[in-house]
């Protein structure tokens, strides 16, 4: 989608702090982090807009975002746990409508929702 920030970001046009890189997805660091540690992980492909939209054509993308996190907390140390959020909606506060993923970590998120 040509008015895409996370397209814009995945096709170079907006520079972003990679954390991670390969043909299907990107993941860099959140702008405005939430936790120490804040990276978005997208498919590089517009997919989905949200979760709401994953259907069998398009999961297959979703699970190698799930291996994607995997090596990234292992490369980031992420030992003591991390926490993976997707909003579906902008009630469920997603900004921008393309499927992604947050992973947080560096703080105690024992009792929090976020």
């Amino acid at each position: 989608m040509s008015d895409c920030l996370f397209c814009k970001i995945a096709a170079g046009e907006i520079p972003s702090n990679k954390v991670y890189e390969d043909d299907t997805v990107l993941a860099f660091r959140d702008i405005n982090p939430q936790a120490p540690t804040h990276i978005l992980v997208i498919p590089k492909a517009h997919a989905a807009d949200s979760a709401a939209q994953i259907t069998a054509e398009n999961s297959a993308v979703v699970a190698h975002c799930f291996e994607v996190i995997a090596k990234i907390a292992a490369q980031e140390g992420l030992d003591a746990g991390f926490r993976v959020i997707t909003n579906a909606g902008a009630a469920a506060g997603q900004t921008v409508p393309h499927l992604h993923f947050h992973i947080l970590a560096g703080a105690d998120m024992a009792e929090k929702l976020l």
